[in-house]
């Protein structure tokens, strides 16, 4: 595996952290026990049992916990900090067997790649849930949770067997979200500007 390959599987393994913090944890477990994904030496432990028993609950309490309605939000703001962690951790693992520096540089490539890339789409995600929440009164948030859990695990599997492909998903959805932030903003604008023109009634004393 290539550095290239390497660092292309880190980011989409990072990037599906942003949507949900374990999913690509455990899909990263699984490909890694089954032979399909090579670890750094130092975080082999993740391919162990007790690793993918661990990923798997902590899964699935973390998607079910986005379908309690006032716990979502709460997730949001403790998932953030989970997300670069996560994010970090999955490159420093796909990219350890190939980047052959130090571990202070290796690790500082990994926050910065990996990291990023899931603190980026996690805080995207935080802005599509609190739209919902305003446009539906937090109803349609199931459908946000569910959407995110699906593409964080597509993603997830993308990045292991197919990353090129993986990567421009991440592509693709990236050039959309900043098209709906463009056409949301031009829509606000839009609805302010004849309020801001608005003839105001003159005051009256007496």
């Amino acid at each position: 595996m290539d550095i290239i390959q390497a660092l292309l599987i880190g980011i989409g393994l990072s990037a599906a952290c942003g949507f949900r913090v374990f999913v690509p944890l455990l899909v990263m477990s699984i490909a890694a026990h089954s032979g399909h994904l090579q670890l750094a030496p130092s975080l082999e432990w993740a391919a162990s049992w007790p690793a993918m028993i661990a990923f798997g609950a902590a899964t699935a309490l973390e998607i079910g916990g986005y379908y309690v309605p006032w716990l979502d939000n709460l997730l949001d703001s403790i998932a953030t900090p989970a997300a670069f962690i996560a994010g970090t951790l999955a490159t420093a693992a796909a990219t350890g067997q190939v980047l052959n520096v130090d571990p202070l540089w290796q690790w500082s490539i990994a926050a910065i790649v990996g990291g990023g890339s899931a603190t980026v789409v996690q805080g995207a995600t935080v802005v599509v849930r609190a739209a919902s929440s305003l446009a539906t009164g937090g109803l349609g948030n199931p459908v946000v949770s569910t959407t995110e859990a699906g593409t964080s695990t597509v993603l997830s599997i993308l990045a292991v067997i197919l990353p090129i492909v993986a990567c421009l998903l991440l592509l693709m959805m990236a050039v959309l979200a900043v098209s709906w932030i463009i056409r949301r903003r031009r829509r606000m604008a839009e609805a302010l500007g004849p309020a801001k023109h608005a003839p105001t009634a003159p005051m009256t004393t007496g």
